[in-house]
């Protein structure tokens, strides 16, 4: 590595600014579908009695609580879900 010729260097370390991210809206934030299929396979689950939907959507809603990115409103969401 120390026989490498560092005037061929192409890369400017001066040039090179840190990444920031932008701020997003909660509005503009991408649907979160796992709440709404833990929804759905839980209505089908008790409208139903199918012990599959059930289980699923627990499933959904736990993956949906691992991913909340808002907490204010994917909490309503995961409640919804819960009940």
């Amino acid at each position: 590595m120390s026989s490498h010729n560092n005037s061929n260097d192409p890369r400017q370390p001066s040039a090179a600014k840190p990444y920031v991210s932008t701020a997003v809206a909660p509005e503009d934030l991408p649907v979160d579908y796992s709440g709404f299929i833990a929804v759905i396979f839980g209505l089908a689950g008790v409208m139903f009695r199918y012990k599959l939907c059930s289980w699923l959507a627990i499933i959904c809603c736990a993956q949906s609580l691992a991913n909340m990115r808002n907490m204010e409103t994917d909490l309503k969401q995961i409640s919804m879900a819960m009940m």
